[in-house]
């Protein structure tokens, strides 16, 4: 795990209350709030809990990770990712005509957050990976391992 400096912890800590927020919206009983914000109102309520479960999950991981002052890189590579993805997603959509204007420009967030992310993974180094031996084959002696 890779300590996080304070303009990464305030970061997590306010994509983790907008994701956790954002959430509620994927609840079935919800469609008001997504119509307001722009996103289709109505999908199948397995296909909602699902998507609102992922977004819950990360917040609670961005959460985590502020709380604890430490992240994995793969984490943060995965949401910078993630971010930067349903950002591409939701402006490829309103090119596409097939949903407004105050949908990307909503989802705005993401696009700052995944930037922010990917700022900090190009600037960190990962301080244990200069400890890190590949892992000895199973049934291959420690000492013909070692070179």
């Amino acid at each position: 795990m890779i300590p996080l400096p304070t303009w990464m912890r305030r970061a997590l800590y306010a994509t983790a209350v907008m994701n956790i927020l954002a959430a509620g919206g994927f609840v079935p009983a919800a469609s008001p709030i997504r119509a307001l914000l722009g996103f289709p109102e109505t999908a199948h309520p397995l296909y909602l809990l699902t998507i609102g479960m992922f977004i819950l999950t990360f917040g609670l991981g961005y959460l985590w990770a502020a709380v604890a002052g430490r992240a994995e890189r793969l984490f943060i590579t995965l949401a910078a990712g993630g971010k930067l993805t349903f950002f591409t997603l939701l402006a490829g959509c309103w090119a596409a005509g097939t949903v407004p204007l105050r949908l990307p420009l909503v989802g705005a967030g993401d696009l700052v957050f995944g930037v922010l992310f990917v700022v900090w993974l190009l600037g960190v180094r990962d301080v244990a990976s200069d400890d890190v031996r590949p892992a000895v084959p199973a049934g291959v002696p420690a000492s013909r391992a070692r070179g």
